[in-house]
């Protein structure tokens, strides 16, 4: 009788416990819903960002600069697959 009474209060604490994290979920999903909307309400809307207006560098210069940029990140990677030691 005395295993019977073990598992019984057993599955109770277990339920308990189950129990209890639920609540607790439970309140945690709905306060971080509830922060969310009042930051959503009282936050500044965003900007809307304007294109610069002025004086601007050529087309070319990029493409120049990605070239060169292109020819050294191909170096590095070159070099640093060189330098280490394949198992």
């Amino acid at each position: 009788m005395q295993d019977l009474q073990l598992l019984h209060d057993g599955l109770a604490l277990m339920g308990v416990g189950m129990g209890f994290v639920f609540v607790f979920l439970t309140v945690l999903v709905v306060a971080t819903t509830l922060m969310s909307l009042v930051v959503r309400r009282l936050a500044p809307k965003p900007s809307v960002a304007q294109p610069a207006t002025g004086q601007g560098t050529a087309p070319t210069a990029h493409r120049t600069d990605d070239a060169e940029l292109m020819a050294v990140i191909s170096t590095a990677v070159h070099r640093y697959r060189h330098r280490r030691p394949r198992h």
